[in-house]
């Protein structure tokens, strides 16, 4: 049995913000203290970590990544290995990716196959989403059992005709299945049929470089389609989750669902918060490197987006992480901006971005744990095994300097890809040393950690909806 002391440091969780030292036993939190009281001087320690000066916070829970995910005729350029050390260079220790069921095979294959990638891999704790893109009965059928597995959520697309989308009905058999088996819905919220249209009639017209990926997915399609989902999963009686909205629109739609009292919550992520169309329009074909969907918006909607975190109306702020090299991966588009791989890097700057919000005043301290550690790990039934700092819990601890200085860039950040979606951002803040049940796999800012120490975690169902 291992123990660490962690002292001197500002304990900051989603409920409060205390004067506290922690104590670390055998991969688990302890117990935590008053720094002065004779039950904190009392612990006796393998190692003794100082905090002071710094915030200690839990390890983050980045609930929408996608390492080593087939599109586009490529694959993102990090693997599990890889995106995980990245993410713990972050601050994130727990990630919950998406496993694919391809059409034509059953969600176990696609389940299996992601658990293959994963096995022995990761640097950090990891669980799984799964993808339906083939809806039918033994589908359904399968996703009770996934559930019994702790596999409890499914995502399904109104966006990408051919590939991964999902009609309506297909949509509502699998809302009633999650409704009765307790699974949470996930759903990629943009019609894809009448984007197709827009795609097709923007080439014809010549326009063909990445800023018009933004103006053919238009916000009103992004709304259209929250709105359906939403009434799909009111039909179906089943709670829904809307991932990375980036609309005024769209939020407007879940704000109305949700004064209503309807179990319907949203996702954000870090480059609608501080990226926009003006990205996308780059010179060149520099603008390909920001081409994810849903798509950048004009800088005018991020007020909603931020009003959203702040009214609980949106819920949790998770990255899409999903990254492909300009170099011969995003080139693949030249001249036909459909042909662009979709997604954009940023597993490693969730973090140190949101702490910036808290500097800028978008949010506060508490609210920063509670949208990126705290409502993931309970959206997606893992608290408080993560996602907070109290006894019982693991020990995914990050010390965390409030008033380090740094720039974000290609040339240091440690996520396998060729460009930075944030080059030359100045934050304020900085991840010093992360814990990951226990274990330092970043200390001092030096990676310490190893493939094959993450597990996966198996997870409960939603806890918003117990």
């Amino acid at each position: 049995m291992t123990r660490t002391a962690i002292r001197g440091g500002l304990v900051i969780t989603a409920a409060e913000e205390t004067r506290a030292d922690v104590l670390v036993e055998d991969g688990k939190i302890a117990a935590l203290a008053t720094p002065d009281s004779s039950f904190a001087r009392s612990w006796t320690a393998d190692h003794t970590l100082d905090a002071t000066g710094t915030y200690v916070i839990p390890g983050g829970v980045d609930a929408h990544t996608h390492f080593d995910f087939p599109f586009g005729g490529t694959a993102s350029s990090d693997t599990f290995e890889t995106g995980t050390r990245a993410a713990a260079w972050g601050g994130t220790t727990t990630v919950v990716d998406f496993a694919v069921q391809t059409r034509g095979q059953a969600l176990r294959e696609g389940l299996d196959t992601w658990h293959a990638k994963a096995a022995d891999t990761c640097a950090i704790d990891y669980a799984f989403h799964m993808i339906l893109s083939d809806v039918h009965e033994s589908v359904l059928k399968e996703m009770d059992l996934l559930v019994g597995e702790g596999v409890t959520s499914f995502k399904l697309f109104m966006a990408y005709p051919g590939v991964f989308y999902s009609d309506d009905g297909q949509i509502l058999r699998a809302m009633q299945r999650a409704a009765g088996n307790g699974g949470l819905v996930m759903m990629h919220a943009e019609n894809g049929i009448a984007i197709d249209v827009l795609v097709e009639q923007a080439l014809a017209r010549g326009e063909t470089d990445p800023r018009y990926h933004g103006e053919v997915r238009k916000a009103l399609l992004e709304a259209e389609a929250t709105h359906r989902a939403i009434q799909l999963a009111r039909v179906a009686g089943a709670p829904l989750y809307v991932v990375h909205v980036s609309a005024e629109e769209a939020v407007a739609e879940l704000t109305q669902a949700r004064d209503k009292g309807l179990p319907v919550f949203g996702e954000t992520c870090p480059q609608y918060l501080f990226l926009s169309t003006d990205n996308l329009a780059e010179p060149g074909f520099e603008g390909a490197k920001y081409v994810c969907s849903t798509p950048l918006r004009p800088r005018e909607h991020q007020a909603a987006l931020w009003r959203g975190l702040r009214t609980d109306d949106l819920q949790v702020v998770s990255t899409d992480h999903c990254p492909f090299c300009f170099s011969g991966q995003k080139e693949l588009g030249r001249g036909d901006f459909s042909k662009i791989p979709n997604g954009l890097p940023g597993v490693e700057h969730r973090m140190d971005l949101l702490h910036q919000a808290v500097v800028d005043g978008h949010i506060g301290r508490r609210r920063w744990i509670e949208i990126a550690c705290a409502s993931p790990a309970r959206m997606f039934g893992l608290y408080p095994k993560k996602g907070t700092l109290a006894p019982g819990s693991d020990a995914d601890i990050v010390i965390y300097d409030p008033h380090a200085e740094q720039v974000i860039s290609a040339e240091t950040h440690h996520m396998n890809v060729d460009y930075s979606a944030y080059e030359g951002k100045r934050v304020t803040g900085r991840v010093e040393t992360v814990l990951s049940r226990g274990e330092i796999v970043i200390d001092g800012r030096k990676f310490t950690g190893r493939a094959g120490h993450g597990r996966y975690v198996p997870r409960a169902t939603c806890q918003y909806l117990a």
